[in-house]
């Protein structure tokens, strides 16, 4: 890909498969989001469709966390540990941006359906970078998307997710990584993420199950326990993103 062809093309980053499969869908997946060069995206969705239910949608998503460590341990010898698991109503429009984290991670998000319309787009940053001859944190440094003149250097770069639904449960892989390019020594290749929140309504849901994946060594164990894995997993708790509307009663 370069920046002239200005976004990929849905087969590339869209999966609906016939069946949920976990041990193809994490080849899938591990393929094009943990990318070490430019020849893969560095993100997918998976469109789980709307017959499951929340808790098969986040089992599915630690199935998958697990059969991609399987992967990644294989082809590098390190493994794949949770940084952080949470589940919460996210109806805020940001700008491209990072979530923190190591050099090396990524995103897995469960979104559930809603009627709260949004759309996602990312912003292939390490690409920039690497076209600019910068080190991705060099790029953030110097040309910070959330400023304009940043943004608009993003936008040839940048792909509106156009498979997003709000009818189905779905899972999106971001790599969310800032490690510098190598050849010698390959790394994830990041990218960012933008939420734009068309129909926000605080009288309504926009559920999204958020974990963050990081490579580690060998026998690294996961912050997230399984005693937590499994609240993730079953629980029927939805925070509000920010904790920023104390006026509403589950906002405390």
């Amino acid at each position: 890909m370069n920046a002239e062809s200005l976004t990929w093309p849905p087969d590339t980053i869209c999966l609906r498969p016939f069946s949920l499969d976990v041990p193809s869908l994490a080849k899938d997946i591990y393929q094009r989001t943990c990318r070490t060069d430019f020849d893969e995206p560095g993100f997918c969705v998976l469109n789980a469709g709307h017959s499951i239910v929340s808790i098969a949608c986040r089992q599915l998503m630690v199935d998958l966390k697990r059969a991609m460590a399987a992967i990644h341990e294989s082809a590098t010898g390190n493994t794949l540990v949770y940084l952080s698991a949470a589940r919460f109503d996210q109806q805020t429009t940001t700008k491209p941006h990072l979530d923190g984290g190591p050099d090396e991670c990524f995103l897995m998000l469960g979104y559930e359906p809603s009627d709260v319309d949004a759309e996602l787009e990312i912003s292939d940053y390490a690409k920039c970078a690497f076209d600019l001859g910068l080190s991705p944190k060099d790029f953030m440094a110097k040309h910070n998307p959330m400023f304009q003149s940043g943004y608009e250097m993003l936008r040839p770069y940048s792909t509106r997710i156009p498979c997003f639904s709000r009818t189905d449960y779905q899972i999106i892989c971001i790599n969310n990584s800032s490690a510098p390019f190598s050849r010698d020594h390959p790394t994830w290749q990041g990218t960012l993420h933008t939420a734009t929140i068309l129909t926000p309504d605080e009288s309504r849901r926009r559920v999204m199950n958020s974990t963050m994946i990081a490579s580690a060594a060998a026998e690294t164990r996961d912050t997230i326990t399984e005693p937590q894995q499994h609240e993730f997993i079953n629980t029927s708790i939805v925070r509000r993103w920010g904790y920023d509307k104390p006026h509403l009663d589950d906002d405390t």
